[in-house]
This record gives C-alpha cells, structure tokens and sequence, in this order.
C-alpha cells in the first residue's frame, strides 16, 4: 500500500528527522507510527544518519502493531525487522537476527541489558523509539533505570505518545528526564513540582495530590516546545475532523477451533455446554459474540472464550493519556467483562452519568448504541469512541459515533473498531464500508463465513 501523509503527518515526520531528540504528543489514530516509520527509513536508508533502531512499547504493541504497520505500507520493505518478544529464547533468537529494527516490549527492557552484558556485547542501537513514552513515568522503575543507562550510546532518541490531559501532566517529568537529562522540566522531580504546581490533598509533610499552577500547563508546553510536536504546535495544520482505526486482535489456536467449529457445523461446545445456531441470522450473533470474547450458554450463562478485546482495550485506555474514553458495546455480556476488568467504568444511563460525563468527570464510559438516541449531546465529554463489538445495523453505529463527532466538539475524534482477525467482525466493517447492513447482506456475510476453509 502507497503511504501518503496528511500536512500533519509530514510535519512529524520532518520533525524526527530534523531533531536528535523528539517527542511526538498526539492523539490516537493521527498516525505516530506510520510516520515513525517513515522517518527511521529516512534516515536509515535515505541519509545514513542512523544504523540501527530499538522500538519499545506494550507487549501487544510491539508484538502485534509494529510488525503490522512495516507488513502494511510498501515504502518500508526495505526496512528488517525482529520481534523480541515471548520467551528468553525465542527473545534471544530475534537478537541474532542484528535487524534494522529490533521491537521488544518495555518489561523485558532489564531483561535486554542483562542479555547484552552475559554475551559480552555492546549497546547496538543508536536510535531508540519509545512507544507510549507516558509508561515510564516512573522513574524508580527499573525499565526507567535500564534505559537512562543506555542513554551515552543512543544519538537519536523519539518518544510517542497521547496528548497528555492538563492532570496528567505531573508524569511528564520523567519521561523527559529521558528525552533530556532533566534541560527543560528540572533536573529533579522536587524541582519540577515546586516550579509548577502546588500540594493538594496531603497528611503533614506526605503530599498525595498535586496540582497545576496557574498558568502552568501552557509554561510546561512552551519548555518542551523545541523537542515535541503537539496538538498545540499542529492547530496550525490541516487536522482531520475524525478518524477511524482498527485494533486487531488474534485467536489462539483453540479460540479459533472453537470459532470455526461453529461457523462451520453451527455447532460447538464450550465448557461443557452445547452451541448451536439454527438460522444464518442466529448464527451470526454467536459469531459476533463468539469475536467478542464470551458467549451465552442456552440457560443464559456466560462463558468466558478469551480476553484478547479486553487487553487491546486496556492498551487503549493506556494510549489515551488519561483522556476520557467512551466505550460502545453490543452483548450484555461485553459491558459485564468490561466493568469486571476495569472496576472504574461507569454506563451512562441516567441524566446524572450523561451529566458527569460531559463535565469531565468519568474517566471510562460505557454506552449501548441503542441508547445512544439522536440529540444525545456527549462531544465535551471527550473525543475518543471504542467499539468493542461493532453491530450491523448502519444507523445505530453512525447515530453512536455522533455522540461525539457533532458541532461543539473541539478536538479531532478518533473511533476505534477493535477486530478479531478472521472472524465475523471483518464483515461487518465491509458491510458498514459499503452502507450496505440489510438483512441480505447479513446472510451473505454467514454464507461466506459458512463457505470459509
């Protein structure tokens, strides 16, 4: 596939280019890696200003979106590439096969050095990209620690992640203790929070809240400004109004088996009990609720089939920066698993929830599309829509992302679709891509499913 950036897009990439030291804040679906990307091969193959890279994110994120994105666009062919994730050996093998890209994820960072000293090799990459730069907030982890140590061999470092929200910028500082040795946000942690902020909630001399000075968050833009593209420096350009991703998300081997024995008998059992679907109408709600995680039994049972959604939405939720997210689910079910692994999600049933939401009060939302009405006002809740499952019914999933994408929204809306590969869900998006969800498309998309090697 040929790549062609947006204006914004060519500005980030310019901007890694041109500076030894970079930040990417922008928020999801605006393309930080494509544009990564684009800029290493620049200078690996473009300028020879850069020999090797180490890409560093979530497990998912380097094992899954990473290797997507290089397989993806055709300019990056050039570009080698080794997946050091999984277990010692399999992450010792990626190491002999010296890529131009080497992606791990950020707990195996320790892991790495460590690796590197018993086999007596030195330090190999010169250019490091931090993907999700706000995890290492902490600068007592040891992820922390095993990178500032690297820090003399790395002549190019990029950090990438979301738009940080105005509470969210007391964790900036460690992160750009790594990008610059403490030059613009203080060389400590206690010199950074005198300089900007002010004790909030606190027992004598244990401060447990901090909070932004008047004034502070546009003086702490303006200090990293040199080093950081962000929403602030790209107002300038041409940003799109919304955007939409996908998420993909892998069966393991028995998922799958489970998945196609029903697709392919209309048949299956999961603990114990029996699946069946007696119609291709039927047959694809099971599918879709199989893609999504967990099925009811025929007494009305949930039956958990995995949490590859659930992870890939804690990635999410991770990428938005401590931006809201609003979340569309489909099957009971969904909304139960969710609220299970994230304690803090809240549905937006009443007035009061549509109220604390659109006050900025409920960090995780969640939302059924058929009750997401027309003039259902939710835009200065936030801008970031996740569909866990997304359902056929073409009104219902363009009235849900109007919540959000209406007059009145001030920030560039991303809508992400979270997919299961190879499942139901991949036609589903066909059919919404073509405006075409009308019960013959229903049955043609089972048909294909049912036809399906």
């Amino acid at each position: 596939m040929q790549f062609k950036p947006h204006d914004y897009q060519a500005h980030a990439i310019n901007f890694i280019i041109s500076h030894p030291r970079s930040a990417l804040l922008l928020g999801m679906g605006m393309g930080k890696t494509i544009s990564t990307l684009t800029a290493i091969h620049h200078l690996m193959y473009g300028t020879f200003q850069a020999r090797r890279a180490l890409i560093i994110g979530p497990l998912r994120v380097a094992r899954d979106t990473w290797p997507a994105e290089l397989d993806k666009w055709d300019h990056l062919k050039p570009l080698t590439h080794a997946v050091c994730v999984g277990t010692p050996k399999q992450r010792a093998a990626a190491l002999d096969q010296d890529a131009d890209l080497t992606i791990i994820n950020r707990e195996n960072l320790p892991w790495l050095l460590a690796e590197l000293k018993r086999r007596g090799d030195p330090w190999r990459w010169d250019m490091v990209i931090i993907d999700e730069l706000s995890s290492f907030k902490n600068h007592k982890a040891k992820r922390f620690k095993a990178l500032m140590a690297a820090q003399p061999h790395i002549t190019r470092l990029v950090g990438l992640t979301g738009t940080p929200a105005p509470n969210s910028l007391a964790d900036l500082w460690a992160p750009f203790k790594l990008m610059d040795g403490g030059e613009r946000l203080g060389r400590t942690l206690t010199a950074f929070r005198q300089r900007w902020f002010t004790p909030g909630k606190r027992n004598g001399h244990i401060v447990y809240e901090w909070r932004l000075a008047d004034g502070a968050e546009e003086e702490i833009y303006d200090a990293i400004a040199d080093i950081t593209v962000s929403m602030r420096t790209t107002d300038y350009l041409q940003l799109p109004p919304c955007t939409y991703t996908d998420r993909v998300v892998h069966l393991t081997g028995a998922q799958r088996a489970t998945y196609d024995q029903l697709r392919k008998t209309m048949v299956t059992d999961i603990d114990g009990e029996e699946i069946t679907a007696g119609s291709a109408g039927v047959l694809s709600g099971k599918l879709l609720q199989l893609a999504s995680g967990a099925i009811y039994s025929p007494d009305g049972d949930v039956l958990d089939v995995h949490d590859a959604k659930l992870d890939a939405l804690e990635d999410i939720i991770e990428a938005a920066a401590g931006h809201t997210v609003l979340v569309a689910y489909w099957f009971k079910h969904e909304a139960e698993r969710i609220r299970q692994r994230f304690p803090h999600a809240r549905p937006l049933s009443s007035a009061e929830d549509m109220a604390d939401w659109c006050a900025g009060k409920i960090p995780l939302a969640l939302i059924h599309p058929a009750s997401a009405g027309h003039g259902l006002n939710l835009q200065s809740g936030g801008h970031i829509l996740v569909w866990t499952t997304t359902p056929w019914s073409l009104e219902l999933y363009e009235q849900t992302n109007a919540r959000l994408f209406r007059q009145g929204q001030t920030e560039p809306v991303s809508i992400v679709h979270i997919r299961a590969e190879g499942t139901i869900d991949t036609h589903v998006a066909k059919a919404l891509a073509r405006k075409d969800t009308t019960q013959s498309a229903l049955i043609d998309a089972v048909k294909a499913e049912l036809e399906r090697t």
